[in-house]
């Protein structure tokens, strides 16, 4: 189904390893795109769609962050090990054993765009150009919007949400159906459930140590470490081309979005028009050809 990888391995980072896989070749001439999934806690598979950019010559790097799929998983680990700069020093780790910081492409989605950001407003040199895709520049506008999209679910949905969330049980199976009305709403719109991305909820499932430490139960109830983050005072100083992505019916709404259109100098957004938080497999032509259309505006 996916384009077949070129080599795929581990690096070293400090004690642990970090898993990637590329496909196409990363000499050929084109900067590669690193791509970063969301989460925090998710794995590459759901973005496997981004393989097929390497028939237009664009090397494709995925790579699943510290915690999860191929990488080092430390479920022992508590909220003090689990940082931004923890996800950032793996990502510069990654470009140099790979040889590719002098010259790259970003592609974040959610999480992953949030990563990309902290990354860009650093400056690094080698960083042609920014894609953040479906990610809010802060986490107190996103809980807001979640509040809002909460609110257009059916009652009995809301009330199940709220019921279990103030009792803490988060894994009741009537929890686990109603928080799944919210994702088939604004997560991804696709029936059945794409099996890559089934894929990856399996693997967040087997082991959230990050999603929940960072994030929370789900991507509505955000409690934990990042509840608070925002990157939107420091936009000014991303200097990368940047492309936004986000789809009509995104969790990340134009209110979460908007502070990234605001701040970097440099930026397009196109919203897909049928889309909610994954227009990569929402609506997968359109997708490919908007990120053909601005890798090769880079130059």
């Amino acid at each position: 189904m996916f384009a077949a990888p070129s080599a795929k391995g581990t690096v070293p980072f400090g004690d642990y390893r970090t898993w990637y896989r590329v496909t196409g070749e990363l000499d050929s001439g084109n900067p590669p795109l690193i791509v970063a999934h969301g989460g925090p806690g998710s794995t590459h598979d759901y973005l496997l769609a981004l393989t097929a950019l390497a028939e237009q010559g664009w090397p494709i790097v995925h790579y699943d962050q510290l915690g999860n799929g191929g990488s080092t998983h430390l479920p022992e680990r508590g909220a003090d090990f689990w940082t931004v700069d923890l996800f950032l020093d793996e990502l510069d780790n990654l470009l140099q054993q790979l040889d590719i910081a002098d010259d790259y492409v970003f592609f974040g989605q959610s999480w992953g765009g949030m990563l990309g950001a902290e990354h860009a407003v650093r400056q690094p040199a080698g960083l042609r150009g920014l894609i953040i895709a479906d990610s809010p520049a802060s986490m107190p506008i996103w809980r807001a919007e979640a509040l809002r999209l909460r609110g257009e679910l059916p009652p009995e949905t809301q009330s199940a949400l709220n019921h279990h969330e103030a009792a803490g049980t988060f894994d009741s199976p009537e929890y686990q159906q109603a928080m799944f009305a919210y994702y088939q709403r604004f997560v991804c719109r696709v029936d059945p459930v794409p099996p890559e991305l089934a894929t990856t909820f399996i693997a967040l499932a087997g082991d959230p140590t990050v999603y929940r430490t960072m994030n929370g139960p789900n991507d509505f109830h955000v409690i934990g470490t990042l509840s608070d983050w925002s990157v939107v005072d420091r936009l000014p100083a991303v200097e990368a081309p940047t492309l936004l992505i986000s789809g009509r019916y995104d969790e990340a709404t134009p209110a979460t979005v908007q502070p990234f259109h605001d701040g970097i100098p440099d930026v397009r957004w196109e919203i897909f028009e049928e889309s909610s938080h994954m227009p990569h497999l929402e609506e997968p032509e359109l997708f490919l050809d908007v990120m053909g259309d601005f890798l090769g505006s880079l130059g």
